[in-house]
């Protein structure tokens, strides 16, 4: 299992970033993927989640309401990525974001959002 994320990077607040996270050696088409984040200090928690075919996500009751409207999980079973949009992005939303499934998870993305 590989999965290679990145698109990270230094934004302003207000900004926008689209991570991506490239996946082999495993049938992607076939295993639900996940995006989660690890901020300083703070445990990892769960960002969004996706269903193998694509057509249901999921974000946690914790964060619904600090990422509602904001980030969006998609994925391209054709190309093995699945990506993560975040818009209106926050200082809060600093954090390393990595991407996962079952079985595995990748280096993950740096993302530091600051003026």
């Amino acid at each position: 299992v590989q999965l290679v994320e990145s698109g990270g990077g230094l934004v302003q607040p207000g900004g926008f970033l689209r991570l991506s996270c490239a996946a082999s050696g495993f049938p992607f088409s076939t295993y639900a993927m996940s995006w989660y984040r690890q901020a300083p200090g703070k445990e990892r928690e769960l960002v969004a989640r996706i269903n193998s075919a694509g057509n249901i996500t999921y974000y946690p009751d914790s964060l619904r309401g600090p990422v509602k409207g904001r980030f969006t999980i998609s994925r391209d079973n054709v190309h093995n990525t699945v990506y993560l949009q975040m818009n209106s992005l926050k200082p809060e939303d600093t954090a390393v974001y990595y991407c996962a499934n079952s079985a595995g998870r990748g280096q993950g993305t740096q993302v530091t959002v600051s003026s």
